[in-house]
């Protein structure tokens, strides 16, 4: 099995769902729907976070941001995220150190865990695991799977701390997971005109951690260009 932010679990479970649409957004509406199991706190935190996502306005974007996710637009945001995700459930994912995880026979859907709920990180990096799981859900992409980092891998996970060397936690590919990840934050700390201070001071710390998780030469030759780095 392969742990991580991405674990792919092949056991049979069914969790009955609630139907929650996400509200207070406008016109433009993320319908979610939610496992029983999923805590009303969590679920107005999934809400209030999205609000977030909406709200974020920008006049340019990298080309890799405008190749995997399009323009820098709050409504596209949730869009692109819709399409690939509409149940939402709480699972522990296998154990380890997984945050969330998608399972590719529930076809577009994700988990989040303990670590996901139990941790305080800032609001854009609950949207960073959240966008990265939704990109797993490509079955079309073979849910985008990770690379094992290398044996002297010196990065640990951002979120649990727990050591990755040697683990299926890397990617190999700036359309990965990850990469991709690190591409949106990196776009929103530079570019997002709506966004606070804080909010990009926290998207460039996290696209900074997601990025050294890009262990292939190439990709990392083209994320630096996207970068400008």
């Amino acid at each position: 099995m392969k742990l991580g932010m991405f674990v792919t679990i092949f056991t049979a479970c069914f969790t009955s769902g609630i139907f929650l649409p996400l509200h207070a957004l406008g016109a433009n509406t993320i319908d979610l729907q939610f496992d029983s199991n999923v805590s009303e706190e969590l679920r107005s935190q999934v809400l209030d976070d999205f609000q977030l996502m909406q709200s974020v306005v920008s006049t340019k974007e990298s080309p890799l941001h405008q190749e995997i996710f399009g323009k820098i637009d709050g409504t596209n945001y949730l869009s692109w995220f819709q399409t690939r995700v509409k149940f939402f459930g709480y699972n522990g994912c296998g154990g380890g150190g997984a945050v969330a995880c998608v399972k590719p026979q529930y076809a577009n859907k994700i988990w989040v865990t303990g670590n996901y709920t139990g941790i305080d990180h800032p609001q854009i990096a609950r949207l960073m695991t959240l966008y990265h799981e939704a990109r797993h859900t490509e079955t079309n992409n073979d849910n985008w799977p990770h690379a094992r980092c290398p044996s002297d891998f010196p990065y640990r996970s951002i979120w649990t701390g727990k050591r990755l060397a040697g683990s299926y936690a890397c990617d190999s590919t700036v359309y990965g997971s990850y990469a991709s990840a690190s591409v949106l934050l990196n776009n929103i700390s530079k570019f997002c005109d709506s966004c606070s201070e804080k909010v990009k001071q926290d998207a460039k710390l996290y696209s900074d951690d997601q990025v050294n998780r890009v262990v292939d030469a190439d990709a990392i030759a083209k994320l630096k260009k996207d970068f400008e780095i």
